[in-house]
């Protein structure tokens, strides 16, 4: 991870989306591009996920140790433009082709030296839908770089060679990438995304980055960025007990910021960097509080002995599970969505604002377990009252205010008896902050974070809309 400049504030303007999604027959909408891709975490409805495997950690941290032998024999270092970088990539190429994946040296210039990219494709998959995962592989000059970010490297490749090991057939495209000279400022990823035209970037469904998750006194971090892959890695946390924060020390310092900043939606993990432990953390996740998450960040100690193993375990398994639920899931076949499309803010302590969906060409009433997912970015949730409003302006609130609820967004799926309610018409989700100093924004490039309402398809190539999908079961 990169030298932060200064520390850098949340994003407090956060992007909404929200969609109303059937739980029995309702709609077959009007059919969608095939050219047009689905962001990362839509599926469709009733479709099923495979599991995904548990990731040995034993073959993690022998590529682990791997790199410590590579930095050991070559000044210490897997530094860009140093010997023991491109070592790196000569290994972790060697073990992609054995397993036949097909791989792309990307080279670049920075600071005077050839720096390199590593690109592994996976046979199979829709070409327009392409799910990343990456991590950077340089470390800095200082040390070997074996949690900043062997760790995070090992990782990625352990799952790609999962992903082979099972002779996976996922309904997306998977990529892996290793970056390099993400030490200098995300050198390696920024050329990589620049190198990418217009179309190429729009078939990037999504992109997880991992940095850093071993750190020796770890904590649980995932990044609230793509709703969709945030619930993936919360959803599994919670299966095994262990809280979850939102990531904000590395936020925009890690390779995932070359990807969002040209409107690619991203997620990933991290577990600490320079940053202290307080003891509230120390209560829920063990460790030391008052001391770093990683002592040894950037310094000639992040070495093999600097890992904590149990959360590079958690954290590798996490990731496999993010692959085979985003790469694996069934994509919405073309006519069962509705999509609306506008700019709507919600403004500080004002009027509701709604955003409308026209439906058409649809027979007999809304079911009577209408579930609503709501997915709301909102940094003070307790100003926020959600209705929503059936054709013929009916109200089922969804959410009261709460003076007491500091906390940020919304979301979570409402289920609504709308079996009253005729399916044709204009369906409208209205928003209202009733409190001051807080705003959000109602915003189609991110998709629905709760698996129900995901099974709306979201296309994802505006700025800001409300996507609104009333989704018929598949038999």
């Amino acid at each position: 991870m990169t030298h932060p400049s200064s520390d850098l504030p949340r994003n407090i303007s956060r992007p909404l989306a929200a969609a109303l999604v059937a739980a029995a027959g309702l709609l077959t909408a009007s059919p969608v591009s095939s050219a047009t891709p689905e962001r990362a975490g839509s599926v469709a409805a009733g479709a099923e996920i495979l599991a995904a495997p548990d990731i040995p950690i034993g073959n993690v941290k022998a590529h682990l140790a791997q790199l410590q032998s590579i930095a050991t024999a070559n000044g210490g270092n897997r530094a860009h433009g140093r010997t023991g970088y491109k070592a790196s990539i000569d290994y972790v190429k060697g073990k992609l082709d054995a397993a036949g994946f097909t791989t792309t040296l990307q080279q670049f210039t920075s600071s005077g030296s050839t720096g390199y990219n590593l690109i592994a494709d996976w046979p199979g998959g829709d070409p327009n839908q392409v799910l990343m995962a990456g991590a950077h592989l340089d470390s800095v000059s200082s040390g070997a770089g074996i949690n900043d970010n062997g760790s995070g490297s090992a990782a990625v490749l352990e799952t790609a060679l999962a992903v082979s090991r099972a002779q996976l057939q996922p309904t997306k495209h998977l990529r892996f990438a290793w970056w390099g000279a993400e030490e200098l400022g995300l050198v390696g990823s920024k050329y990589y995304v620049n190198s990418l035209s217009a179309t190429d970037r729009a078939r990037v469904s999504g992109y997880i980055n991992l940095d850093m998750v071993g750190s020796p006194n770890p904590g649980y971090f995932v990044y609230d960025d793509d709703p969709a892959i945030e619930k993936v890695f919360k959803d599994w946390y919670t299966g095994i007990g262990v809280p979850t924060e939102i990531e904000t020390e590395g936020d925009g310092r890690s390779d995932h910021a070359s990807f969002k900043n040209v409107g690619i939606p991203v997620g990933g993990l991290f577990t600490g960097a320079s940053r202290t432990k307080t003891a509230a953390q120390a209560a829920k996740w063990g460790g030391t509080s008052g001391q770093a998450f990683d002592r040894c960040y950037h310094s000639s100690c992040d070495t093999n002995t600097n890992i904590n193993d149990v959360a590079l375990d958690h954290n590798s398994d996490a990731l496999a599970h993010a692959i085979w639920t985003l790469g694996t899931a069934e994509p919405l076949p073309p006519g069962e969505s509705y999509e609306s499309a506008a700019d709507v803010a919600i403004p500080d302590n004002a009027a509701a604002v709604t955003s409308a969906l026209a439906v058409s060409g649809r027979t007999g009433n809304a079911p009577a377990a209408l579930r609503v997912g709501v997915d709301i970015k909102h940094t003070w949730r307790g100003d926020l009252v959600v209705d929503l409003l059936a054709p013929d302006g009916t109200a089922y609130r969804l959410k009261n205010s709460s003076s007491s609820d500091s906390e940020d967004n919304v979301i979570t799926t409402y289920t609504v008896d709308a079996s009253s309610e005729t399916a044709n018409g204009t369906w409208r989700l209205r928003v209202q902050d009733v409190a001051s100093q807080d705003t959000g924004y109602i915003d189609r490039r991110d998709d629905l974070a709760d698996p129900a309402a995901r099974e709306a398809l979201l296309d994802g190539l505006g700025v800001v809309a409300v996507e609104i999908g009333l989704v018929p079961p598949r038999h």
